[in-house]
């Protein structure tokens, strides 16, 4: 069962989204350090953004790292039942995950409104905003889920990039 067209341009906005935050991360810690210990200056508020960007990419790659299988879990089980037992535990297992990404996504929009009128320390912007990075992940995360379900099931994830097939040299 391959990939939609949808689901293609739902992976690849995502890891655009990721990879831009990440990008956006690392340049920002960077030249805090550079200004910080070459010049003697800080941006004051580049140690919040990163905080609230790290929340964003963990909250926003979860659903990524599902789909090449990423996620810590304990397949002991797994590799030691039948196929057709294994594949009900798995889908047993991502109904119980759905549900529980949909109560976290449900607490996640509420504690966001809550928290709405507050402020963030530096940036004074609402404490709502990095707080919304819950039920959005989680959400982005439960629909990863249902476009593969039939593939978690089956343990079939998509393969991922190891540090030794960038270099070239091979696994």
């Amino acid at each position: 069962m391959s990939e939609g067209r949808l689901e293609r341009y739902l992976i690849a906005a995502n890891r655009t989204v990721v990879f831009l935050m990440m990008a956006v991360m690392a340049t920002l810690v960077f030249i805090n350090v550079i200004a910080r210990y070459l010049l003697n200056f800080s941006i004051i508020w580049a140690e919040e953004v990163s905080q609230y960007l790290m929340i964003w990419i963990a909250y926003l790659g979860a659903g990524l790292a599902l789909r090449e299988g990423r996620h810590v879990a304990l397949e002991m089980l797994h590799d030691r039942l039948p196929v057709a037992l294994s594949r009900t535990l798995r889908t047993t297992v991502a109904v119980l995950v759905l549900v529980f990404l949909g109560v976290v996504t449900v607490l996640g929009v509420q504690f966001a409104a809550y928290v709405w009128s507050q402020e963030t320390p530096v940036l004074n912007i609402s404490l709502g905003i990095p707080c919304l990075a819950i039920p959005i992940g989680s959400l982005l995360f439960g629909v990863h889920l249902v476009l593969m379900f039939r593939r978690y099931a089956d343990r079939r994830f998509a393969p991922g990039y190891v540090l030794e097939d960038l270099s070239g040299e091979g696994v």
